[in-house]
């Protein structure tokens, strides 16, 4: 592994990151043990998916938050690359579209889905910290939700590939995220290194650092209770309501298609 440019940052993101155990989370554990069925981690992920197609949203909110040219690149770089390098095929929207796709989802009909307030609060939260708190808040947070997230992409297109739901060749999607978002957080935690060496502003990174590992911790967590309402069973839940019959955003705003 590449030596991060952030060795303060990283270091107490490591820390954090192993005092919740993400990767003991019991949506990754219960598809690495095999307790996960496939149609829940499918209805899962496609509740995903709208993490993944709002992600670059509060990103690109901090750009223009950021007083230094030179620090916008690091950050606009992640964003570009989010989107595919310019490369719609490309689009980390798009290739998560066609991993569901492979997994049998009906990608045609995701728009027609509710956004499940698990994904609604935690999309929340990212604007929240980007928008709104410190800069260090939500630089941290969204940096610490990269570093995370590269372990638990690995983790899930292992398991993916190990229980026969795809080989590997037509694995997509993960497999790029565990390559490249140690790079994504470095270029985050680079904006923030040096407050961390300013007492005044250390506490505010920290704060960043331990709502981002909270919230995609929460995330998977919840999750998992929701994939085993929904199909653990054999039954759909029973306080959901049925799929609207006009498409929404991922907002849950009705539109004409």
């Amino acid at each position: 592994m590449t030596t991060p440019r952030t060795p303060l940052v990283t270091a107490r993101a490591d820390e954090v990151l192993h005092r919740v155990r993400i990767d003991h989370n019991p949506y990754l554990e219960a598809l690495v043990d095999g307790s996960m069925p496939l149609d829940a981690f499918r209805t899962t992920q496609e509740q995903f998916f709208f993490a993944v197609t709002f992600f670059p949203r509060p990103m690109a909110a901090l750009v223009g938050r950021l007083p230094d040219p030179r620090q916008r690149l690091d950050i606009l770089r992640n964003v570009v690359e989010e989107h595919g390098d310019f490369e719609e095929a490309a689009f980390h929207h798009t290739t998560f579209r066609e991993f569901l796709h492979r997994i049998g989802s009906e990608v045609g009909t995701l728009d027609e889905l509710d956004l499940s307030p698990v994904v609604r609060a935690f999309n929340s939260i990212l604007t929240t910290a980007c928008v709104l708190d410190e800069l260090e808040v939500g630089v941290a947070c969204m940096g610490i939700i990269e570093r995370a997230f590269a372990g638990v992409s690995a983790a899930i297109g292992r398991a993916v590939v190990e229980r026969g739901w795809l080989p590997r060749d037509r694995l997509i999607h993960y497999s790029l995220h565990a390559e490249i978002d140690v790079r994504h957080a470095d270029e985050f935690f680079a904006v923030v290194e040096p407050a961390w060496e300013d007492e005044n502003r250390r506490y505010l990174v920290d704060q960043g650092l331990q709502l981002g590992a909270y919230a995609l911790d929460r995330l998977y967590r919840d999750l998992h209770v929701e994939g085993d309402l929904d199909v653990g069973d054999g039954l759909s839940r029973p306080d959901r309501p049925p799929r609207r019959s006009v498409a929404v955003d991922h907002k849950g705003r009705p539109y004409v298609r």
